[in-house]
């Protein structure tokens, strides 16, 4: 016969192991974010330095045509004349040098907003959130790196806030995205797909790579596993991926792949997490 203290020491030490896993697999995806990003540095640098040096270049043209601006005007009002056509022309310079420069600002400020979203380390609260934000903030930031080569095709259904753990799902969506775009060679196309029925949202990302081989195909959510070469791969983006979609959100991740035509993968969040005590924000 069990002794009843035996087995409460026992389910106390499962909790406590449990909790702990719990805890360490946000510190591992939190980690591997910020691999990530380190990765992706270089792209979002050169996304963020060509506006930027778009701006200070229009600046000096801006400054010139002002000085050249003032002497006419000031020319024109000692005479006792109207302001003569090249003081216009360089109105008119002025106003086209100030709509490019609000481009540039606001490439600048989409990149920034993306990173900042993908980075905030406040969002390991269960709250409810809209994916589709979450996936257009991925692309905006895998696209820094990818965009001359890879075409991004959004297909999104209607879908309702889903309650998730948005920071960790952010870490899932890059992943897949980043690792569609490694797996093409040369030019194609990423498609992200949402729908939804009564109580799942279903996120499909496409790419049009090479395919998975047969004979890794059992091993891609394998710790340490990677078909990346050496320095390229960690083998942690997809183990993390499948245990925050399964274990911590109770979802479902699974995989299509045919050689020479490319792989989809395939996640399924619950809409609404199973009731505890933790409040939602």
């Amino acid at each position: 016969m069990s002794d009843p203290a035996t087995a409460d020491v026992n389910n106390e030490t499962q909790v406590q192991e449990l909790t702990e896993l719990e805890v360490l697999t946000r510190k591992l995806a939190e980690a591997h974010k910020m691999a990530s990003l380190g990765r992706l540095a270089s792209g979002i640098v050169h996304e963020i330095n060509t506006p930027i040096g778009s701006i200070l270049s229009n600046n000096e043209t801006i400054r010139r045509s002002i000085e050249s601006l003032k002497k006419l005007l000031a020319t024109a009002q000692a005479e006792s004349q109207p302001p003569p056509p090249k003081a216009i022309a360089f109105l008119d310079t002025l106003v086209n040098l100030t709509d490019i420069d609000k481009i540039a600002c606001e490439r600048i400020y989409a990149v920034i907003r993306s990173l900042k979203t993908f980075a905030r380390v406040n969002e390991a609260d269960l709250r409810k959130v809209d994916i589709h934000e979450i996936l257009l903030n991925t692309i905006k930031l895998s696209g820094c790196v990818f965009r001359r080569r890879i075409t991004v095709v959004t297909d999104f259904g209607e879908l309702p806030e889903i309650e998730c753990y948005p920071g960790l799902l952010n870490q899932v969506f890059l992943n897949l995205v980043v690792n569609a775009s490694q797996a093409i060679e040369g030019d194609g196309t990423v498609t992200v797909r949402t729908r939804h029925d009564e109580a799942w949202a279903d996120i499909w990302i496409s790419d049009t790579g090479s395919g998975i081989p047969p004979e890794v195909r059992s091993k891609i959510f394998l710790t340490g596993f990677s078909t990346k070469p050496i320095g390229e791969g960690t083998g942690l983006g997809l183990t993390i991926t499948r245990e925050i979609v399964e274990d911590t959100h109770g979802g479902q991740i699974d995989f299509e792949t045919e050689m020479g035509v490319g792989t989809t993968f395939h996640v399924r969040i619950p809409l609404q997490q199973p009731r505890n005590n933790q409040e939602l924000s």
